[in-house]
């Protein structure tokens, strides 16, 4: 109810209104039945604006430090990650990824929306980066479709370290559903796993228009950072 109530209600006509999203193939999204979105990812605000031009609730995971901070700050962050729909999950431990992937095959088998950054972290250049086997694995044991959902401009918006974002109009372009049942007996093979995943980040790449980088984006924040 919270998350419908801030959507609809509370800061999602503010949001529109600012930021006039402008969005390409939203008929893509099946109206019913377990969908996954695979995101690239550009700025922590992808997470506001993916949940806000999808007529149906979109659930992502995001690590539980967001829902636990102290005094103000940490109350405004565990109401904006409660309202948008975000589950918390531990990402401590070595079974981290293994957690979340669980979580999101929960929502899936509801017959729900579950959605996914298949590069894992956001990109420290806004250049497309290799995707992680998480998200094969999810449809593969899913049976979901997956639905590429390229976010065009948002690291303009919010670039990475920035916290008030510029007003400027969103653009998102979603492509076809990809459907994988030809590989259900494929369950745990890595090489299907990493067909289906780079097949999948093809079709963002082509949909986003940015450059591909056949390298984990993760073994190059450190360094971008430290420059």
């Amino acid at each position: 109810m919270f998350y419908w109530l801030l959507k609809l209600v509370v800061l999602g006509p503010l949001l529109r209104l600012v930021f006039r999203p402008k969005v390409e193939g939203l008929e893509n999204v099946p109206r019913t039945g377990p969908v996954i979105l695979a995101c690239n990812h550009l700025s922590f605000s992808d997470s506001i604006f993916t949940p806000l031009i999808m007529r149906r609730k979109v659930t992502f995971v995001a690590k539980a430090e967001y829902f636990t901070g102290k005094g103000i700050k940490g109350w405004f962050s565990r109401m904006f990650f409660v309202g948008a729909g975000t589950i918390p999950v531990d990402r401590s431990g070595g079974e981290a990824a293994q957690a979340a992937l669980d979580t999101l095959l929960r929502v899936l088998r509801e017959g729900n929306v579950a959605g996914i950054y298949p590069e894992g972290t956001r990109s420290p250049d806004g250049r497309l980066y290799r995707g992680k086997t998480g998200v094969a694995r999810l449809a593969l044991e899913s049976g979901a479709p997956v639905v590429p959902v390229a976010l065009l401009n948002t690291d303009e918006i919010q670039p990475t370290g920035t916290l008030i974002p510029s007003v400027k109009r969103v653009r998102i372009r979603i492509g076809q559903p990809l459907d994988f049942s030809r590989y259900a007996q494929s369950r745990g093979d890595r090489f299907v796993e990493r067909a289906i995943t780079d097949e999948i980040m093809y079709e963002l790449m082509v949909l986003s228009g940015r450059e591909y980088v056949d390298v984990y984006a993760s073994t190059l924040k450190e360094p971008v950072a430290a420059a």
